[in-house]
Order: structure tokens, then C-alpha cells, then sequence
């Protein structure tokens, strides 16, 4: 969302970024006060989110969120706006773009009669999925009847009607589906939003359509206006504003020492290891991946963030830190698009979370894929099966099945391969971001066309 504001900015918007009162305050701690000062057109503001104060520098209850937001949100950010319309120090609010997932901001502006585009942070793949979700409740395939439909084979059915998403399977349905209860929250969420989309006067979306053409053909089918600008982080390289520089994202510290003991290395020797800033493990669960890393002999950067282990600070025991000396790094955070860029980075273990996954296309760099949650699953299926640059771990976390992807990746014939395309496909993203590529077009019409037009 920020990458887009400050495209937005370069253009000419005037912008006011606004994010929850948590997230901003995480803003703070991480990046420190001057980072949500803004500039003169670029200004920070905040709308609570309805759920109890916390300080905790962790990723807040998801479903609780979703759902406070969808009760609580509107009245705030209609008084937001209205002090914005007053105020002699900024312009009127003259256009909304919205997290695709925070859909009562078209009921302000249907109130306001301004037009809002709604961007959806997923993939294209992702995104569809989600929109199948009402689908999946009609056919009978949600609520699951029973427990064990998780594990008996019942999710390896293939579904033939999903439009645009060739051999999908009910297992690479994002994964909140995967419940006994019809009235899980996000669900029934996914399918307000998902239906609140087509409000919007055109759905944006962080993808190439090269990527995901076949998907894309679908969605534009469903919604009028479908604008693909990504990868976002490739057009924001070509920004002509310096001073953009300084507004960074991050909600957590990071640390330079990964680019330093990267410089020391050889090249496409190095896996990177990051499960986002959401994924939670268990103890055992960092302990198998552990010692997996250890076992394959490689070289590897791992960011551990402080909550990654639930409800623990994750530690690991003196005798392996002693195993992997001289030959791992273990940092709590990092600018991960300098990482991916390095040339002595060869692989990247991720949990397939979408701005990961695109950064990593972005760079060339082949992918080992623990998906999570949500849409990883989806990102996961057509990383190995339709881009064909990556490897699923499957199934129990196991210190001999990591070791065994990760030499695959890193030492095989497959593993050159998967190289091979993931350098296609960087290719193909970095053509439609350059000026005149599809994404850089993209972006124009969306500004001329749809939010310029009121």
C-alpha cells in the first residue's frame, strides 16, 4: 500500500496514508518518530481498530481484526475525512485507494461520491480463489463435515469449474476453508470483501500479466476494471522524488549485518530463509527446520523474528549454534529485497506469502515453499507447478525432508532448472515494469482514467 502511495505522491497526489493507531505506533518503534512525519503532500494518519489497546510488537488476531474493522471502521474513517475536507492545511479528499480486505471504505465514498479503486495485496491466483469462496460453500465443499477430510485424501480433489486456475486443488484453496464451522469468521470475510470488490470502480493488484495471465483473463471477466502494477518494487526503483525514499514500511528493526557477511560469500551459494512477518512455528517446528538447515551442508542467512516461535523468544541450543559456525548467519530482520538481489544468495526458503514470493520472482531466485496460512497455499501450487521454480515441503516439518529440498535446490540438476526459469521470469517482470511495459501502462490508467475521472 505505502509502495503505491508514493508512486501516487510522484505523480502529483497528495496523499494521507492512514493505518490503524497499532500499526502506526509499530511504525514508530521500528523505523523511529521522523518516520511517519511524511512531506509536505505526504502526511500519516490513524483510525482506531476496535479491538483493546496492546503495545506488543507482534501481528495483532487476525479474524479479530477483520472483524472489529468490518463493525468498528466506518465511523472513524468518515470523521477522518470529513477534518481532512475542512482542514485549510491539506486538499479535499478527492479518491480512496483501499486494502482490497477493508471494504467499508466504499461506503464512505458512495457517501462522498468520489471514485475508490480497491487493491488487493494477494496474487491474481490468490485473489481468485478468494473469489470462489461463496462457490465452495454452494457446492458443498465448506464447512468440511469432519476433522479428518484435512488429512484423508479429501483435499487432493481437483476442482474443473474454477475459472482460470487449470488442475487447482481443494488443497491449494487458501487455507481458512479447511474448518468444520460455516461460521468461521474468515471465510465469510473473504466473501464480503471478495463481493464488495466489484463496488470499486477497478481492482488493483501487485502481479504482471505475463505471470498469471490465464487467472487474469478470469477476474477480468468478473470486474470491469482490473489494473495489474506490479511488481510494485521494480516501478518504485524508477522514482524521480528522493525525498520518497526516507517513507519506509518495515514493523520491525532491521539489521544491515546480513549484507556484510553476504559480501564473503560465492556466488548462488547462500539459501535465504524468511517466514514473513506473520507465520508463527512451534519450538519443534524451528528445531526440525534447524537442524534440516545444519544437515544440508549449505551455507544459509535465516531472520529470526523475535515472535516466531509461539508464545517463546526463539532460541536455539549452544550445540547447534556450535554445528553451523562460520557457515549460517542468524539476524532478527533484514531489508529482504537487498538480499534476494545479492548475487551469493542461490535460494530462498519461504512461506510463499505474496510480497516474498514476487520479490523473490522479481530477483530470479528459486523458491523452497512452506506455505502458512491464507493464500500461501495457492502461491505455493504455482510456484512448483506453473512458473516451475520451486519445491513444496509437504506435510510434517522434518529435519531429513528439509535437508533433502534444500540439496535438491542447491546442488541438483532440478535444482538448475528451477534456476533457469525463475531468471525467465525475472525477465518478464522487470519488462513489465520498465516504462512502457504492461504493469507501468497499468499504473498510468489507472491514474488518468479512473482516479483523475470524478
Amino acid at each position: 500500500m505505502l509502495r503505491l502511495a508514493k508512486l501516487l505522491n510522484s505523480r502529483g497526489f497528495y496523499i494521507t496514508f492512514v493505518n490503524t493507531e497499532f500499526n502506526h505506533h509499530r511504525l514508530i518503534r521500528a523505523r523511529g518518530p521522523k518516520s511517519v512525519v511524511g512531506l509536505e503532500d505526504f502526511q500519516f494518519r490513524t483510525i482506531p481498530d476496535g479491538l483493546p489497546p496492546s503495545n506488543k510488537d507482534a501481528t495483532q488476531d487476525i479474524p479479530q481484526l477483520c472483524d472489529s474493522l468490518t463493525k468498528n471502521g466506518l465511523p472513524p474513517f468518515l470523521n477522518l475525512i470529513n477534518t481532512l475536507n475542512e482542514s485549510p492545511d491539506c486538499p479535499s479528499v478527492t479518491c480512496i485507494v483501499s486494502d482490497g480486505v477493508t471494504s467499508f471504505t466504499l461506503d464512505a465514498a458512495d457517501q462522498l461520491g468520489i471514485p475508490e479503486v480497491v487493491f488487493f495485496t494477494t496474487s491474481a491466483c490468490g485473489f481468485m480463489a478468494y473469489c470462489q469462496y461463496a462457490q465452495l460453500v454452494h457446492r458443498g465443499l465448506f464447512p468440511l463435515t469432519d476433522e479428518s477430510q484435512i488429512t484423508n485424501g479429501f483435499l487432493e480433489k481437483e476442482l474443473e469449474w474454477v475459472p482460470g486456475m487449470k488442475n487447482i486443488r481443494l488443497r491449494d484453496f487458501p487455507s481458512f476453508v479447511r474448518t468444520t464451522d460455516p461460521n468461521d469468521i474468515m471465510v465469510n470475510y473473504n466473501i464480503l470483501q471478495t463481493k464488495n470488490a466489484s463496488r470499486a470502480k477497478a481492482v488493483v493488484l501487485n502481479t504482471y500479466d505475463d505471470l498469471e495471465r490465464e487467472v487474469l483473463d478470469a477476474i477480468k471477466q468478473k470486474f470491469e476494471h482490473v489494473a495489474t502494477i506490479g511488481p510494485l518494487q521494480l516501478i518504485e526503483q524508477g522514482l524521480k522524488k528522493p525525498e520518497l525514499k526516507s517513507i519506509g514500511s518495515s514493523l520491525w528493526k532491521e539489521d544491515d549485518a546480513s549484507t556484510a557477511w553476504l559480501n564473503g560469500r560465492a556466488p548462488n551459494s547462500v539459501l535465504y530463509v524468511n517466514f514473513g512477518s506473520i507465520t508463527v512455528l512451534s519450538k519443534q517446528q524451528l528445531l526440525e527446520f534447524a537442524w534440516g538447515l545444519a544437515s544440508s551442508g549449505h551455507c544459509f542467512l535465516w531472520i529470526i523474528r523475535p515472535d516466531l516461535v509461539g508464545g517463546d523468544s526463539a532460541v536455539l541450543p549452544e550445540e547447534y549454534l556450535t554445528e553451523v559456525e562460520g557457515r549460517a548467519k542468524m539476524v532478527g530482520w533484514c531489508s529482504q529485497e537487498r538480499v534476494l538481489a545479492h548475487p551469493a544468495v542461490g535460494g530462498f526458503l519461504t512461506h510463499c506469502g505474496w510480497n516474498s514470493t514476487l520479490e523473490g520472482i522479481s530477483e530470479g531466485v528459486p523458491m523452497i515453499c512452506w506455505p502458512f496460512f491464507a493464500e500461501q497455499q495457492t502461491n505455493c501450487r504455482y510456484v512448483c507447478a506453473h512458473w516451475e521454480m520451486g519445491l513444496e515441503i509437504e506435510g510434517e516439518v522434518m529435519r531429513e525432508k528439509v535437508a533433502e529440498v534444500v540439496k535438491v535446490l542447491m546442488e541438483g540438476e532440478r535444482g538448475k532448472e528451477m534456476r533457469k526459469r525463475a531468471l525467465e521470469w525475472k525477465e518478464k517482470a522487470h519488462s513489465a515494469a520498465n516504462p512502457g511495459g504492461s504493469s507501468y501502462q497499468n499504473l498510468e490508467f489507472l491514474i488518468n482514467q479512473i482516479l483523475l475521472k470524478n
